[in-house]
């Protein structure tokens, strides 16, 4: 059965490249019926907080990113990283190294100055000196010397490392913690993990932990290493391309079935498909469709694809997610249309919630207009066409399609095109020259508050004249 897993570390929130781990991942665990693990890798316990692994967790249930077992904690398992390290000491895959840091420092400052790569010497591999005192000894892998390690990436296809560009890595450092490379592979075999498919910045760690599978005596999962994320000038992804939390993008109003949509395209397609729901996604997942080249994050795009998401969610749904917003802006929903009908009309304008929320403010509120849009639009030759419309919303049947002729007929009496008469309209009773269709607008509005706005707005124009 195929097993999955996604093992953030918790040193900060769960960003771009991480959600789209998770969820290549997760696809690839649904699609083949199998179980998608969870793994907080908080080993680094200077830099681990509480605060990144509930981002994590709460970013993942945002997206929809279900796991079937864990969360598992690495520090919850040190006895484990401990037992499995003495049985490689005893079977001879690794030993103890007492070189001091200023030690390693200057051998890596002699192996520069020879032009040569910075890497640990060997030089108590085979050691039989006795150990200095005052040192605490970390414990080395005894990486091949000859042959190479080869693997047939799932996304890559074949790779090869020579051992010899490999030296004897830390497996648990003085305190008895393991290092990144021992405790991904201890966990992986025994969470039974089938697939690894992480980033392709692992690349050079795969081979150091094949080898490390290879003196376990454990079998090898498949790996498969997905492309890098850059902006959209080419450059390595950063927070000025959108390389922030994914609890942000909830904050800034995109809808977690668009994000997840525009992640399962960074680097995986399906034919020609733009728009699809995760349950598509997971019929369709495969990692022969995933891209070798690095994919590129357009956040023109994500936003074009929050607006097609916008327009297609139940209203009701929307509803719910820009009352606080509006709360926030001021605004009493209770007191005015019913708010499912005011994202109807406005949702194909906007692409974030927070935008639809500033574009529904003037339904709940008054909203006072711009000096210049008053200067513009309502000038003298416009007031009398507002006070006739006043006069003809008292008795007129309140339907969009009566309105809009009503206002057409005031208009032509008055010898204006539409336009002229339905943009002043919008910045008497709306407070702005730009609204959907203002005979909907009014409709939703209701008789008695554009009558009242139309009044008080004629009113303030008397008493500045």
């Amino acid at each position: 059965m195929v097993r999955t897993r996604f093992a953030p570390s918790p040193t900060g929130f769960l960003h771009i490249g991480g959600a789209r781990t998770a969820l290549f991942n997760w696809a690839f665990a649904r699609h083949h019926g199998g179980t998608f693990v969870l793994r907080i890798e908080d080993t680094d316990v200077e830099r681990s907080t509480e605060a990144s692994v509930q981002a994590i967790l709460d970013g993942m249930r945002w997206l929809g990113l279900d796991w079937d077992e864990g969360p598992f904690y690495q520090m919850q398992r040190l006895a484990r990283y401990q037992e499995v390290a003495q049985q490689l000491l005893k079977d001879g895959h690794a030993y103890w190294c007492y070189a001091s840091k200023e030690e390693l420092d200057a051998m890596r400052e002699a192996q520069r100055a020879r032009g040569e790569k910075p890497r640990y010497d060997g030089r108590w591999r085979d050691s039989t000196a006795t150990p200095p005192a005052g040192i605490t000894p970390v414990l080395r892998f005894r990486n091949p010397l000859v042959g190479e390690v080869v693997w047939d990436d799932l996304v890559k296809g074949e790779i090869r490392f020579a051992n010899q560009e490999l030296d004897d890595l830390v497996i648990l450092r003085g305190d008895g913690v393991p290092t990144y490379n021992f405790g991904v592979v201890v966990d992986d075999v025994d969470m039974q993990i089938t697939h690894v498919i992480r980033g392709d910045d692992h690349v050079n760690n795969t081979p150091r932990q094949i080898n490390l599978y290879h003196a376990i005596g454990a079998p090898l999962p498949r790996f498969g290493h997905l492309p890098m994320i850059l902006g959209h000038d080419g450059e390595r992804l950063s927070k000025r391309h959108g390389a922030v939390s994914v609890l942000q993008y909830r904050d800034d109003g995109f809808l977690p079935e668009a994000l997840l949509n525009y992640l399962a395209r960074l680097g995986w397609s399906h034919g020609d498909a733009e728009m699809f729901s995760a349950t598509q996604m997971i019929e369709w997942f495969a990692l022969d469709h995933v891209s070798r080249s690095p994919a590129r994050f357009d956040g023109d795009k994500l936003q074009w694809l929050n607006q097609q998401y916008l327009k297609a969610a139940e209203p009701t749904r929307l509803a719910s997610l820009l009352q606080p917003l509006l709360a926030e802006r001021g605004c009493e929903t209770a007191h005015g249309p019913d708010l499912a009908q005011v994202v109807d009309l406005l949702r194909s304008r906007v692409h974030l919630l927070p935008e639809m929320a500033d574009a529904a403010v003037y339904f709940y509120r008054p909203v006072t207009p711009k000096p210049e849009d008053v200067a513009q639009h309502l000038g003298a030759t416009v007031r009398p066409v507002l006070t006739d419309l006043l006069a003809a919303f008292a008795d007129c049947a309140w339907e969009r399609t009566v309105l809009s002729a009503l206002i057409k007929e005031i208009a032509a009496r008055h010898g204006l095109k539409m336009g002229k008469v339905g943009v002043p309209l919008r910045v008497a009773v709306c407070g702005e020259p730009q609204t959907p269709s203002i005979d909907a607008v009014l409709e939703l509005l209701g008789r008695a508050v554009v009558r009242e706005r139309l009044q008080e707005c004629l009113a303030g124009l008397a008493g500045a004249a």
